[in-house]
């Protein structure tokens, strides 16, 4: 027998610590390897952790409500084998638009825990901070006062990362502007006070955070639909007959999506400071809507390497597991362009927020029959038309007009040419 230390694993990308939610196991149950041990919360989603060995469980590092850092000791495991293995902390890659100051003040927090001790102990009220923000308080000179008045967006109204490092921005943002006058709150006793929950926290603060980073700039376009609206409902039943999946029209339009971005891929890029990162792989996020309003976004990775079979699985099985809560940290990670479907909400059209660190969004609206001018080779004729409004919205620091423009052109060009007698397989 032997006792082994289970490691936090790596989550994705720019996550450097979670809130244990609850322990699934408990100490001297038996678990296999990669069986579900506990949930966790990130800044960016909930999901659970299977085991790293197969043993009886002897201690818990790290209580509910507690943070786990990556890379550390979460528990002890009694393992079968004979000899001791040594467990290896996990080596965290800094995402490629952080400053290299904030990536050092991330990954070196460990080795001035003590020097937080101070600033945690004249604290204000009893709330719990982890060392990651203790760190990041003592380098930016915040009083025990200031970070006892950020508003925390994780678990309990914790203060994670994003929220203090958001505090400084809004600091820095307004150290030389005048204090704008609020308006006071009243309440009547017919008003109703709702708290949000925390994912609607994080969709709030990285709304504000894009409008913020990027020039939103849309352009729209008026789509004709008619062909892919015609095939669609000549090949849905063989499709589902085939596949045993339903194809609806969102595999369609990332299709023509994909097939814009690698026309222009200048689309499909990121800034770091003054850089432009252009992005080697096109990974698509999709916006889900859930059933308790919240909205989440999980990215199709190497969308271009998906036949339209495939494509449709594999977002009939994101958005499932989006709905189901099943979703995984990567699902959710290194998305390059986003899409959303506000039609199918009937929508006629919207102007969407960027996804950071995006540059472009595409929203589809509501697909309408309407009376439209055709043009044919014996001279102009009325007939009815499904149409569609495509809105893009795009950060004008990186992206000019025409290049927007010409994007979300050439992805109605690819649905309004879209082969009826297109086969299935």
């Amino acid at each position: 027998m032997a006792l082994v230390e289970m490691i936090m694993p790596k989550m994705g990308e720019s996550i450097f610590e979670c809130t244990v939610l609850n322990w699934l196991k408990n100490v001297g149950e038996r678990v296999e390897a990669d069986d579900m041990i506990l949930e966790v919360a990130t800044d960016k989603i909930d999901t659970e952790i299977g085991s790293s060995h197969t043993g009886i469980i002897k201690q818990f590092l790290v209580q509910k409500g507690e943070i786990a850092l990556i890379g550390n000791s979460i528990c002890i495991i009694e393992t079968d084998v004979t000899e001791v293995i040594e467990s290896k902390p996990v080596v965290i890659e800094p995402e490629i638009n952080e400053s290299l100051p904030e990536i050092e003040k991330q990954m070196t927090f460990a080795s001035n825990l003590a020097t937080t001790d101070e600033l945690k102990s004249n604290a204000s009220s009893n709330r719990f901070y982890s060392p990651l923000v203790l760190n990041i308080a003592k380098e930016e000179g915040i009083s025990s006062a200031q970070l006892d008045a950020i508003v925390g967006t994780g678990l309990d109204n914790r203060v994670t990362k994003d929220d203090i490092l958001l505090f400084l921005k809004e600091r820095s943002a307004n150290s030389s502007a005048v204090e704008p006058i609020l308006p006071a709150f009243e309440q009547s006793s017919s008003d109703q006070i709702i708290e949000m929950d925390r994912m609607r926290k994080m969709i709030a603060e990285r709304m504000l955070e894009s409008k913020r980073i990027s020039a939103h700039v849309t352009s729209f376009v008026e789509t004709d639909m008619t062909n892919i609206t015609l095939w669609r409902d000549r090949v849905k039943g063989q499709f589902k007959k085939e596949t045993g999946e339903n194809i609806t029209f969102t595999p369609l339009l990332i299709e023509a999506v994909v097939k814009a971005i690698k026309d222009f891929p200048m689309i499909n890029i990121q800034v770091n400071g003054d850089k432009i990162i252009k992005k080697g792989k096109i990974n698509i996020g999709m916006a889900v809507a859930l059933a308790n309003g919240n909205l989440i976004v999980p990215v199709i990775h190497e969308a271009d390497s998906y036949s339209l079979i495939g494509l449709t699985k594999k977002i009939n099985d994101l958005a499932n597991r989006a709905r189901n809560n099943k979703l995984k940290a990567d699902d959710l990670a290194d998305g390059t362009f986003s899409v959303s479907n506000i039609g199918s909400f009937g929508n006629i059209s919207g102007t969407p927020i960027i996804m950071q660190p995006q540059v472009a969004i595409i929203a589809f609206g509501l697909i309408q029959k309407k009376v439209s001018v055709i043009e044919t080779p014996h001279g102009d004729t009325i007939g009815i038309r499904n149409k569609m409004i495509i809105s893009h919205s795009y950060d004008h620091r990186v992206v000019d007009g025409s290049l927007g423009g010409q994007f979300v052109k050439r992805v109605s060009d690819y649905l309004e040419n879209f082969d009826l007698d297109r086969k299935l397989f």
